[in-house]
This record gives C-alpha cells, sequence and structure tokens, in this order.
C-alpha cells in the first residue's frame, strides 16, 4: 500500500472521535482477525499492522469484520509493515500520527509453527518482539500493552508450571517454544515500566460452537488419524493416562484477552488461558473415538511403546502425525490457572471442558478437510 495513502487514510481517522485506538500485530491471523472482530465498536479505530502478502486478506475481513458489528470501514487502517524491522518500517509521518493516537496495543504476531528453523524463529519471535518493546515505550497515551506468549515458554520443564514462573534451565523440545520464552522474558522486562498483561493460551482449538479453525495441528491429527478408519483405529488407543494434553477453543482465548485487557487487576500479571481440568491424551482419545464411534478404546499399549512407535520414520506418513507433535502427547505438564481463574470468575468466564465441544469440531473437519 502506498506510503502517501496511508498517511491520508490516517489523517482521516485522527479527526474523527474515538474513545480508543488500537494496534494489532499478528493480523489477518485466525485469533486477530476474531479479536478484533470482537473489539470492533463504532467509536473504535483499528492500526492493523500487516505483512505485505496478506494485504489483500486482511482488506477482505476487515470488510467482513465492518458488516457484522456495524463498524465504519473507516474506522480500519491497514499499515503495510514487518515486525522484524525497526518501527515496523513504517514512515516517520505515519510513526508520528501511530504514537500520538494508540491507547491500547495487542502483540499476537510469530510463527507458530513446532518445526520452525532457528534463524526464522529468532528472528520474528524474539527480535520481532523486541523491536514491539522498544516501540510500545515510545506509546505517549498508551494504557494497555497485550502480549500473547503460549504455556509452552515452560519448555521441558515437568510437573506443574505457575502463572509466576518463568525462568528456568530444563531446555526446549524446539525453536518455537525457545524464542516464545526468551520473548517474553524480554516482555517481562517492561511490567515495571508500563502497564502489561501476559496471556499464555495453552493449545488453541476452534471454536468451541462452531468448530471453525483455521490450521489442522495439535488434536487435529488424531483427529485426522481416526477419521481414516473409526471403527477399527479406535480400539488401540495411542494415548498416555499420566499426561494431560491442555486444549482451549479460540473463544474462550478471545474473550479472556478481551475482558481481561480492560480489567485493572490483570495489569503486570501474566495469565494461563488453559483449560482447568483437562484431559489425558488416554482420554482425548476415547472422547474424539466415542464422538465418531459411540465407542470408546478397548486396549492400551504402554505409553513408551506408543511413543517409539510414533517416532518411527515411516509414522508421520500413516499417522499424520509429524515428529515435531509427538512429544506434546508425552509432556508430564500441569498448567496452573489460578490468576486466570480469579480474574476471569467476576466476568463468568469459563474455559468449556473437551468433551463438550468435541463433536462440533469434528463436524468442521468432516465439512472441512481440507483448508
Amino acid at each position: 500500500m502506498n506510503q502517501n495513502v496511508i498517511a491520508e487514510e490516517l489523517d482521516i481517522i485522527i479527526k474523527m472521535n474515538y474513545s480508543e485506538t488500537i494496534f494489532l500485530t499478528g493480523f489477518p491471523g485466525f485469533i486477530a482477525v476474531r479479536l478484533a472482530e470482537r473489539l470492533a465498536k463504532p467509536e473504535t479505530q483499528f492500526y492493523l499492522l500487516v505483512q505485505k502478502h496478506f494485504v489483500e486478506k486482511a482488506m477482505g475481513d476487515i470488510e467482513g469484520i465492518a458488516l457484522k458489528t456495524n463498524t465504519p470501514l473507516e474506522n480500519f487502517a491497514v499499515i503495510e509493515g514487518d515486525i522484524t524491522r525497526q518501527n515496523f518500517g513504517i514512515s516517520e509521518k505515519d510513526l508520528e500520527i501511530v504514537r500520538r493516537e494508540t491507547t491500547d496495543f495487542y502483540h499476537l504476531a510469530a510463527v507458530y509453527d513446532l518445526a520452525v528453523e532457528k534463524n526464522l524463529a529468532f528472528r520474528v519471535n524474539l527480535q520481532g518482539t523486541k523491536n514491539v518493546n522498544e516501540f510500545v515505550k515510545t506509546l505517549p497515551i498508551l494504557r494497555r500493552y497485550n502480549y500473547v506468549s503460549t504455556c509452552y515458554v515452560s519448555g521441558k520443564r515437568e510437573g506443574i508450571i505457575y502463572e509466576t514462573e518463568l525462568e528456568h534451565d530444563a531446555g526446549f523440545r524446539n525453536f518455537y517454544e525457545e524464542t516464545k520464552y526468551l520473548a517474553e522474558m524480554e516482555v517481562e522486562k517492561l511490567k515495571s515500566e508500563i502497564p502489561t498483561t501476559v496471556f499464555r493460551p495453552s493449545v488453541v482449538v476452534g471454536d468451541s460452537k462452531t468448530g471453525e479453525t483455521a490450521k489442522y495441528d495439535g488434536i487435529y491429527y488424531l483427529i485426522n488419524y481416526l477419521r481414516m478408519f473409526p471403527a477399527l483405529l479406535r480400539f488401540i488407543n495411542v494415548g498416555n493416562k499420566n499426561v494431560k494434553l491442555n486444549l482451549v477453543p479460540v473463544d474462550f482465548v478471545v474473550e479472556a484477552i478481551v475482558v481481561l485487557a480492560k480489567d485493572e487487576k490483570a495489569t503486570g500479571k501474566t495469565i494461563a488461558l488453559a483449560d482447568p481440568n483437562p484431559l489425558t491424551t488416554e482420554e482425548l482419545f476415547d472422547a474424539i473415538a466415542e464422538a465418531m464411534t459411540k465407542k470408546k478404546s478397548i486396549v492400551k499399549p504402554p505409553p513408551r511403546v506408543i511413543e517409539k512407535t510414533l517416532m518411527l520414520p515411516f509414522s508421520p506418513a500413516m499417522s499424520g502425525l509429524p515428529h515435531s507433535g509427538v512429544p506434546y502427547f508425552f509432556v508430564p505438564q500441569t498448567y496452573d490457572t489460578s490468576i486466570a481463574d480469579e480474574l476471569l470468575a467476576p466476568h463468568k468466564i469459563v474455559c468449556p471442558n473437551f468433551d463438550s465441544y468435541v463433536k462440533n469440531l469434528i463436524k468442521f473437519v468432516e465439512k472441512y478437510p481440507k483448508l
């Protein structure tokens, strides 16, 4: 998008009467689009940082949001840029306007890929967040910096992971975990300087009501595995009765961020957006199998045998589960949600249990087998 056009749009926007100005990175990502839709209203304006190759998609999503929320199109300004560049590559004229007007900042941009290569992970997840941090420190009327991290900053730690804990030396399974950990360490330093809230979602799945998602990974590997031959494959449970896989529907994550980003009690807090009562991977297998066939598994082999089998060279082609995803079905970690539960209770927001929405996830996969 031409920089002069951006400047003209921004000039028009700042002349209007708005109660808040939201700067959002990661648009038009799945969570970012839903977050923008939930935050949109006639008195709110948006500065959406969008990479060049996503501008066309972003414009289409904005039109949809405007229509659904009855929010004027002129409330949205797409700013072509990239978090890996200083000041996101935004012109000085636009920077002046954005800095003067931004009241709330939401940083979602990251590489969400367990198999991401090292250089890309460090450039986007770590250096990109450092650039964002430097930028938010220059915003004179900032009310809140909302940073979306992940529960998996815990790396290879085992046992209960508390929201008040971050630093550790247990190591990491991949560069995604490592760079998100290092990035959160950088954000943590800002809590004494600016009003900051860190959100740590666990494994995000589709909408609990519609099943809608944008990517089939995580638990979807298991769903698609069972879909190949449900009546046959459901016999052997490939889960683990001692390991819990924490899943959260995207609508819960978005709603929690929306309300806590405006809640003063959440300022300075790190909040685990996780299921306080997650199922074991063995229970998850049975929940999916029962939703498909009305029957649970029969045989439950030792977890060590299953894990070794899934890591064999030919296994991904047969199971649909890439090697990078295998460890997450065998990690003995539990995410404490005490802070999240206390903060969300007054808003009457509770994470639904997987059993209550698994059928909706499956229906969406059946309707859209390929995204």
